[in-house]
């Protein structure tokens, strides 16, 4: 299996309860996300989404289908979502929000493994392909959710740990 780290970050001009709001209904994301085909929910979690869990099903700009199931497993409203992944990818992905004067900062700290076998075959000469495709990914997410919210994106790039 072959490892993934990569941080993004957005910055919205949003409030954080509204960012946070949004992040914290992941079966609504299709309605937002471009290459997001699905969200099946499969776990309802505590009060706070603790153990909810949903299958996702993504669409890449190469084309390629991935679909894996993600399970909450720490949760600080309004800051902090983080999640297990089990399928296609397999390991963790965190939500970081942080309050700032024009807005909200987004991080998001996504360490997986591919499992897919092709995947891995091809991951020393596409590995590049990959991480392109993870960046434009969430470039769509950005904006999606900055057209959802009604407000200005005001960046989205990938970031350093």
């Amino acid at each position: 299996m072959t490892l993934y780290r990569f941080v993004t970050c957005w910055r919205l001009e949003a409030p954080i309860d509204r960012v946070y709001q949004a992040l914290s209904h992941p079966a609504q994301w299709p309605d937002w996300w471009p290459g997001l085909v699905e969200v099946e929910p499969l776990a309802r979690g505590d009060r706070r989404g603790i153990g909810s869990c949903y299958r996702y099903t993504w669409r890449s700009r190469l084309g390629y289908r991935l679909c894996f199931a993600i399970r909450v497993t720490r949760v600080r409203p309004p800051t902090l979502i983080e999640a297990e992944a089990q399928g296609d990818l397999e390991g963790v992905g965190r939500w970081e929000l942080r309050e700032t004067r024009d807005g909200t900062e987004i991080r998001y700290h996504w360490q997986v493994r591919t499992r897919r076998r092709w995947m891995n075959l091809l991951a020393p000469l596409a590995r590049p392909l990959f991480t392109w495709s993870h960046h434009a990914m969430m470039r769509r997410g950005a904006l999606g959710l900055a057209g959802f919210l009604r407000v200005r994106l005001l960046a989205s790039a990938p970031a350093r740990e």
